[in-house]
């Protein structure tokens, strides 16, 4: 296997070799091919420079040998490159019958993950190393894309219909999801960890119901925070965002686009985490997902002390 690379990261999936070989064979032969070119063409503005005032070009015979090369070549070097991609993508759309399913939902602006004894993860994808995985991905709203450059595997989420994509990890690690699909204000910020499990650990991790049950509510708040992307919407430092900021949100006095107001107690944070449409605060828009109803009643707890703890 390649190691990495100025142009590509480290292979980290079966079909990444192969990937990786196809672009070098692509990226060399058009170095050849432009440095061939530049030489050619230094040469000729050389050879054929006009000397003095009086010279005129002589007439140059076509060559058959040579215009059926540079027709001939090209042709050939496309089908190998069509042949070696096309045999990739048969390679890419085909999950092995045996591949773990997991469902992936996109929305803006998270990654949310479900497996197949009903435990869900946001904001990192966790697969077990050297068993293929395939993913069934669905937009609720726009079209994003998923993407992994170590694994090198990309595939279009749509809304309203499937899409899959798999591959298998051969080196167990964390590594970087991204979103490279514009869907959005936050768009740069729609990323997700990919926790590659030794097999052992992966059972442990799903028999655990995501690691986070045991977790004190404080961090098990931070955990969901950052899982489900907050952060995406809300700044815990005070600084400006399309959402309010968590810092002295708790027990402040929220002001209303429909003239009322309330002060932020646990009774507040809740409805809004839940039913963030009922009350809008001044200067804001209604832009948070009503998908968060699909916390347990311990995450939403979680949510709310952590909220307190940036009073």
């Amino acid at each position: 296997m390649l190691a990495q690379t100025f142009w590509l990261p480290e292979q980290v999936s079966t079909i990444a070799p192969e990937i990786d070989r196809a672009f070098y064979f692509v990226h060399w032969t058009s170095v050849i091919i432009f440095i061939g070119i530049i030489i050619t063409m230094s040469l000729f503005v050389y050879k054929y420079r006009r000397r003095t005032p009086d010279d005129r070009p002589t007439l140059v015979e076509p060559s058959t040998v040579l215009e059926v090369s540079w027709i001939a070549i090209p042709v050939v070097l496309v089908l190998i490159i069509f042949n070696w991609g096309f045999q990739g993508f048969i390679k890419l759309a085909t999950p092995p019958p045996d591949a773990y399913q997991i469902n992936v939902t996109a929305r803006m602006w998270l990654w949310e993950f479900e497996y197949p004894n009903g435990v869900r993860s946001t904001g990192e994808l966790h697969v077990p190393v050297d068993r293929p995985v395939r993913l069934q991905m669905s937009s609720e709203d726009v079209i994003h894309s998923f993407f992994v450059p170590a694994f090198r595997v990309k595939q279009d989420v749509l809304p309203n219909r499937y899409s899959s994509v798999w591959f298998e990890a051969t080196k167990a690690g964390e590594y970087q999801a991204y979103c490279t699909e514009y869907c959005g204000t936050q768009h740069s910020n729609m990323l997700a960890s990919v926790i590659v499990h030794e097999r052992e650990d992966f059972d442990e991790w799903l028999q655990s119901g995501g690691g986070m049950e045991d977790l004190p509510l404080a961090e098990l708040g931070a955990r969901v925070f950052q899982q489900q992307a907050c952060q995406a919407c809300h700044t815990t430092d005070g600084g400006p965002s399309v959402g309010p900021t968590l810092q002295g949100l708790y027990g402040s006095t929220r002001q209303f686009t429909d003239g009322t107001s309330a002060v932020a107690d646990e009774n507040y944070l809740r409805e809004s985490i839940l039913d963030p449409g009922a009350k809008i605060v001044q200067g804001f828009q209604n832009l948070m997902p009503p998908s968060y109803t699909g916390l347990s009643e311990r995450e939403v707890n979680g949510l709310i002390e952590f909220i307190r703890e940036h009073q």
